[in-house]
């Protein structure tokens, strides 16, 4: 039993919550009124007449979500088998008997992990019985504790212990049918990508939030990387992110407080409400297990166990699916109905629950005929729950959508109970390079514009804007800067390498005539590494689709397949793009898209040899980091290997776009679903070692601030030092006007004059002499904000780009081209000669320069919306 007393480290009070609390709080949770986490730990201590209360009205509030979820009445449970694929594991948890050493696994004539056909064994039997989950539980990483680990997946030809869950993931989908849910432990970012095709549902128990017990010698979770609370957290908000439906849940009794329970519980909602996809929680009871170090730890009883599923229905509302394991409470299964659970969690007529073996799965017909008993149906669901079955895209990917809908009712959501559970091919979605859609959106955006605002779904697939709001608040304040910014101008005109980081924060700040010397520094910085000539280069944006589920609130180009202004190009038409281009002396294309559900990992090959083939002269400059990582982990290859496909395939350069701000902080806020900054400087790094260079680049003027700028352009610097790739820096300010972020009220209306201007010139003083080349936006700026930039420090006016959808969208009124003309007419007004350049700034051939002058960069017609 969990009690302050028990645990040595509660509140100083062992008596427990007075009368006067507990009546306050029941009372609070009887009418329905949000608890705070000192009320949830008062309640979480309710017994006897007082734990009645409680579960009473938590119960009501259940009752409440089923109604509204159309499955009054209704409990629920996954016919399923277990399948223990590796029990090593890096972690060394006190109560743990699932985690074993590769000497006993020997010993028991065991592998170090589960072949195929062992797999399969257990899923074919379990199919014949009617099953439709494949549990598969393992250890956390185990090839990085044991070597036996290691040697196991480089003989079977796996690159990790992930590459072998997925494997083995689209083998149950295909010679199986049974839908696999992964609990491989802690996951990165590119983990989720790497596993969302291949799997419906995931889920990692939080356990606690209580750091102590896994920091202090002696703690259940002392010695374990993986059980650090934080880590734990940073996993489901990167479920989230990733739209993966999750499950999560608490593991009750193992020395927290009340307290500390309580607040494991609003972490768990935070993420919920923030997200929308934790779809269910497993309140779970420690029992102690003999040869393990908790073994003399008393088990958590039934009391605990009912106020903390009622106090987690309380705290996670209506609409959230509570779990409590059947097999833990000696057949008290009324009294956990009671309570709020709406779920029984998954139960197998096969195998044994592995990691509690000493506990059997009740019979199907015994809990059907328990939850009857107090006025409940019993009936099946999928490893996912029904609200993301109905919910479909983005959180069910098409390779599996065939999968799931093969065993789920359409009308409900729940399991077909007689469904045949077979074997189905796991593929790509078939034509994925249909043109579809508005495909004349790249002209049509400058004559008709965009058909609304904002999309239909903007309630829901940005996730929360109401957490999102407290979440932006503290970076949005200001800050006080002390540092003499006369003091700092004088550095950066001796030597800019020289900036402390509080004097280029100063200067990050200036305004006035501290900007305007601020500018001339930099102006003369950029004449003595690169000269006067103002370069430019005759180029093509192909923005192939703008189909996309990733849900980036700054970005209003994205659009659902369904939605008005959606469109997909052939690969004729993008063929046909460049050709056009190629006729009026483009000696580059830029071709970025959408993360478009259906197509595969490979598609970026076949637009980049499409180009090639066309116009075999065509430099492509293509796929942003995020288009790297969507590609790699479709595919299943490693970054490296993608690039390096890639490269054989055509792709010359890559554009370092997706970086928004390289600062977490600000990159959760602004996207939902798209890469951490490490993994945009991964990708970035490892396409520099493989010879492919890139430009860099950062948006500005939403939730940000200087600091962040600041951070950001270090990072550049520093990449750039490492690897020598990028070609140039280029500035993109915030175009707020159609952007979802703006829309909802959190972003500011996009930078100033003012920070463009020192934006600019800060980026020529900081990444100098590492990156000489700093490119302004005409897209963004218009004209003459664009000359001003290029007496600001910037040396580069970008491309003619004949077309550009995604700033437009946004609400850019700048158009979307220029031609060369124009381009001479910008480096003019401020002032310098213009030079054509090719996209890595070499000289241009006379051909192409030819070609652009007598065609001025224009493209001769328009191409039909559909062939």
């Amino acid at each position: 039993m969990t009690t302050s007393a028990t645990s040595g480290t509660g509140p100083a009070d062992p008596a427990g919550p007075t009368e006067n609390s507990l009546r306050r709080a029941l009372k609070r949770a009887r009418d329905g009124v949000a608890l705070d986490v000192a009320e949830a730990a008062v309640l979480l201590q309710a017994r006897g007449e007082h734990l009645d209360d409680l579960t009473a009205s938590a119960a009501r509030v259940r009752d409440a979500g089923l109604e509204a979820a159309g499955r009054p009445g209704v409990i629920t449970y996954s016919k399923s088998v277990f399948v223990p694929l590796t029990r090593l594991c890096r972690d060394k948890c006190h109560y743990c008997t699932f985690v074993t050493v590769p000497g006993k696994l020997r010993r028991a004539g065991h592998g170090m992990f589960m072949s195929p056909d062992e797999v399969l064994d257990i899923a074919r039997k379990g199919a014949a019985l009617g099953c439709k989950e494949a549990l598969i539980t393992l250890g956390d990483k185990p090839e990085d504790r044991w070597p036996e680990a290691r040697e196991w997946l480089d003989a079977h030809g796996y690159d990790d212990t992930i590459a072998y869950v997925r494997a083995i993931s689209v083998r149950i989908l295909e010679e199986t049918g049974l839908l696999p849910h992964l609990n491989p432990g802690v996951l990165s970012w590119t983990d989720f990508q790497r596993l969302k095709p291949v799997a419906p549902s995931m889920g990692m128990m939080l356990e606690t939030t209580a750091t102590r017990l896994w920091s202090e010698p002696g703690g259940p979770h002392h010695g374990s990387p993986d059980k650090e609370p934080a880590v734990r957290l940073r996993v489901l908000e990167d479920a989230g992110r990733s739209s993966v439906p999750f499950t999560s849940g608490l593991l009750i009794g193992i020395g927290e407080t009340y307290e500390e329970r309580a607040e494991s519980l609003f972490a768990l909602r935070k993420v919920s409400r923030a997200y929308h996809g934790i779809q269910e929680l497993i309140i779970q009871n420690f029992r102690a297990k003999p040869d393990t170090a908790m073994r003399g730890m008393p088990d958590a009883e039934l009391d605990e166990l009912v106020a903390t599923v009622a106090v987690a229905r309380h705290i996670m509302g209506p609409s959230a699916c509570l779990q409590a394991p059947p097999n833990l409470v000696d057949a008290e299964y009324e009294r956990l109905i009671g309570a709020g659970i709406d779920d029984w969690g998954g139960v197998s007529p096969l195998t044994i629950d592995h990691v509690n073996p000493e506990r059997p799965w009740p019979q199907i017909e015994e809990l059907a005929a328990k939850s009857r008993a107090v006025g409940f149906e019993l009936r099946e669901r999928l490893c996912v729950y029904p609200e993301f079955v109905r919910r479909g895209e983005p959180w069910l990917d098409p390779r599996l959508r065939p999968h799931v809908a093969a065993l789920a009712d359409p009308a409900t959501g729940l399991a077909l109970p007689d469904a045949p559970v077979v074997g189905r091919p796991w593929q790509e979605p078939d034509e994925a390079f249909t043109a579809s859609g508005r495909t004349d959106l790249h002209t049509a955006i400058d004559t008709e514009g965009r058909t609304s605002d904002r999309r239909e779904d903007f309630d829901e697939v940005y996730g929360d804007w109401a957490a999102l709001r407290e979440a932006a608040a503290p970076g949005m304040a200001p800050e006080r800067i002390d540092t003499d910014v006369r003091a700092a101008l004088a550095t950066a005109a001796d030597d800019p390498t020289r900036l402390t980081d509080d004097e280029a924060l100063a200067l990050l700040h200036a305004d006035g005539p501290a900007l305007d010397a601020l500018c001339k520094v930099a102006d003369d910085v950029r004449k003595s590494a690169v000269g006067d000539d103002v370069t430019y280069i005759v180029t093509r944006n192909i923005n192939f689709t703008n189909v996309c589920y990733t849900g980036c609130r700054f970005c209003a180009f994205a659009q659902r397949r369904t939605d008005a202004d959606a469109y997909t190009l052939s690969l004729d038409q993008v063929a046909d793009r460049a050709e056009q281009a190629w006729g009026v002396g483009a000696v580059e294309v830029c071709m970025q898209g959408g993360i478009h559900p259906d197509l595969p990992g490979t598609a970026y090959f076949d637009i980049a040899r499409a180009v090639k083939a066309r116009v075999p002269g065509m430099h492509v400059h293509a796929f942003s980091p995020m288009e790297v990582v969507n590609g790699a982990t479709r595919t299943g290859m490693s970054i490296r290997e993608w690039l390096g496909a890639a490269k054989e395939a055509g792709l010359d350069s890559v554009p370092g776009t997706a970086a928004e701000i390289l600062d977490d902080e600000v990159r959760w806020i602004l996207t939902k679903g798209k890469l951490p900054a490490a993994t945009w400087i991964e990708v970035i790094e490892t396409a520099h070692e493989l010879g492919l260079r890139s430009s860099s680049t950062m948006m500005y003027g939403h939730v940000d601030q200087p600091r962040h700028w600041l951070g950001h352009l270090r990072t550049l610097a520093g990449i750039q030092q490492r690897t020598g790739g990028f070609t140039e820096f280029v500035t993109l300010p915030f175009i707020h006007t159609n952007a979802p972020v703006y829309l909802a009220g959190i972003a500011r209306p996009g930078p100033t004059v003012r920070d463009n201007r020192a934006v600019t010139a800060m980026a020529r003083l900081l990444l100098h002499p590492h990156i000489p080349n700093i490119q302004t936006s005409w897209v963004k700026l218009g004209t003459e904000g664009a000359a001003e930039m290029l007496r600001s420090g910037a040396n580069d006016l970008g491309g003619t780009l004949m077309e550009e959808t995604i700033s437009r969208m946004a609400g850019s009124s700048y158009g979307s081209y220029k031609s060369v003309k124009d381009l001479i007419a910008v480096a003019d007004a401020a002032g310098r000669p213009a030079k054509p350049r090719t996209t890595l700034y070499g000289p241009v051939p006379e051909e192409r320069q030819r070609a652009a002058r007598d065609s001025d960069g224009h493209l001769p017609q328009l191409l039909p919306v559909l062939d």
